[in-house]
């Protein structure tokens, strides 16, 4: 049985999972304007970006394109599909992301297989992508993972769940960032959570879906690493 009660933790697994994660999280606010950011950064924008996609296929749309922007930024083309399910997605899904490749790490087994779902997805891409940016980074991203992955099975430099799991904390902390910078610290008129507030029959304005969005991701945040304990225990 599960052990959700934690008890008798923290193991070391246990400690070097919690660390790591703190360790990522120092890291990443401490390079945040840098440029050595910039490519874990647009890999979330993918990932948002993705995840718009996704939902608009699920919900029988056609996707026509993606763009990921050098400014952070991102757009999905989608034609048809079920907007008050494709306008959440990106913010949500790239949270939802965040705590997959978090949980991902926690075993070897599933940290290969969220790596080469990640290729997978980025080899799709590849081909839909609209902008020459957004092939560099899946190309880019393709071989860095390769290179972990080789590092892992070849050599002694078993990084692969440490590389996954800095995916997912990342995706993480950017997500909860850009809901705050995007829906909550100011209002634009052309964003997600303005959109969706058009269309839902809730009287929420695109503030109040940013802040329960943003609850929503940061609840992600810590359910995963609660899940993480969980699985080590």
């Amino acid at each position: 049985m599960a052990n959700w009660e934690l008890k008798n933790c923290c193991k070391h697994e246990q400690v070097v999972f919690i660390a790591t994660i703190g360790v990522s999280i120092v890291v990443i606010l401490s390079l945040w304007r840098t440029v050595l950011l910039t490519p874990f950064k647009l890999i979330t924008v993918f990932l948002h970006e993705t995840s718009h996609a996704l939902a608009c296929k699920l919900t029988c749309g056609h996707v026509e394109g993606i763009q990921v922007h050098a400014d952070e930024g991102g757009v999905t083309q989608t034609r048809g599909g079920v907007y008050c399910v494709i306008l959440p997605a990106g913010y949500l899904g790239s949270s939802l992301w965040g705590l997959v490749f978090i949980l991902a790490s926690t075993k070897l087994l599933t940290a290969r297989i969220a790596a080469g779902c990640l290729i997978l997805a980025l080899f799709v891409v590849l081909f839909v992508a609209k902008n020459w940016l957004l092939r560099g980074l899946c190309i880019g991203f393709i071989i860095f993972l390769a290179i972990v992955w080789v590092l892992q099975e070849l050599t002694h430099v078993r990084i692969l769940r440490y590389a996954i799991l800095f995916i997912g904390v990342m995706n993480s902390l950017f997500s909860v960032y850009d809901i705050y910078d995007d829906l909550i610290s100011r209002r634009v008129n052309s964003s997600d959570a303005e959109k969706f507030a058009e269309i839902c029959p809730c009287p929420c304005n695109g503030v109040a879906w940013g802040v329960i969005w943003g609850i929503i991701s940061f609840t992600f945040l810590c359910g995963s690493m609660y899940i993480g304990l969980v699985i080590l225990s």
